[in-house]
C-alpha cells in the first residue's frame, strides 16, 4: 500500500471555527476523508477522531499537524503521544508552522536530536502558560472568595475541594465522574457550579 497522508484539525469549543486548519491541509494535498476533527479540549488524546484517525494510520504514514497546540496542551501527554506515533507504529509528523518539526526531513541522529529538542522546548512552552492561566484563575477565585463572593443559589457555595477537583479534572488527572465524587456534589450542581465558576475566571 501507498504512504498515505493524514491531516489532523482540532478546535478547542464547538464555537470555533476550524476552516484555516482544514485549507493548509488541503494546500498540501490532503483529501477530506483523510482530515480528522475534533472539537474539544486539547488536556488529553481521548478526543474520538483523534483516535479513530490512530486507528488506522500505518508505518510509513505522514501526519500532518497545523500547529502543536492543536495536536495536545499537555507535556507529557504530547511526548508520549508523539514518542508512540514515531518510534512505536513509525509514522512521520509534520508540523505545518514549525518546519523544524517535520521528521520526514530529520532521519539523521543530529536532526531527530533537534526535533526532539525543540519538542520538548515547545511543548513545555505550552504547558507553562496553560499553568500560568490556572493560576491567575486560581488567584480570581481566590481573592473573591476572600470577597464574599458567592457562586450560585446560596445553598451551593463554592468549595475548596470543587476548586481542586475542577482542576484535575481540567488537567486531565481525573475523569468528570471522579471530579463529582472527590467535590461530593451532585452530578447537576457540579456542571452548575463548572458554568459559574468559569464565567466568573473570563470577568
Amino acid at each position: 500500500m501507498e504512504p498515505r497522508k493524514f491531516g489532523y484539525v482540532r478546535v478547542s469549543a464547538k464555537d470555533q471555527n476550524e476552516n484555516r486548519q482544514i485549507a493548509s491541509m488541503k494546500d498540501i494535498g490532503i483529501g477530506d476523508r483523510d482530515i480528522f476533527i475534533d472539537k474539544q479540549s486539547g488536556k488529553n488524546f481521548e478526543r474520538e477522531s483523534y483516535q479513530l484517525m490512530k486507528r488506522m494510520i500505518r508505518k510509513g504514514d505522514t501526519l500532518y499537524i497545523h500547529s502543536l497546540d492543536r495536536f495536545g496542551r499537555n507535556k507529557e501527554y504530547i511526548l508520549n503521544e508523539w514518542k508512540e506515533l514515531t518510534k512505536e507504529i513509525g509514522v512521520d509528523i509534520v508540523v505545518l508552522d514549525m518546519p523544524l518539526l517535520d521528521t520526514t526531513k530529520h532521519k539523521d541522529s543530529i536532526g531527530t536530536f533537534i526535533s526532539d529538542l525543540i519538542l520538548q522546548v515547545l511543548s513545555w512552552i505550552a504547558e507553562d502558560e496553560r499553568e500560568r492561566i490556572r493560576k491567575r484563575q486560581r488567584e480570581g477565585i481566590d481573592s473573591a472568595i476572600a470577597n464574599g463572593v458567592k457562586f450560585g443559589r446560596p445553598s451551593i457555595e463554592i468549595t475548596e475541594e470543587f476548586i481542586q477537583s475542577y482542576e484535575k479534572w481540567q488537567s486531565g488527572e481525573i475523569t468528570a465522574v471522579k471530579a463529582i465524587e472527590e467535590a461530593d456534589m451532585r452530578k447537576t450542581s457540579f456542571y452548575k457550579m463548572v458554568k459559574e465558576y468559569e464565567a466568573l475566571v473570563r470577568i
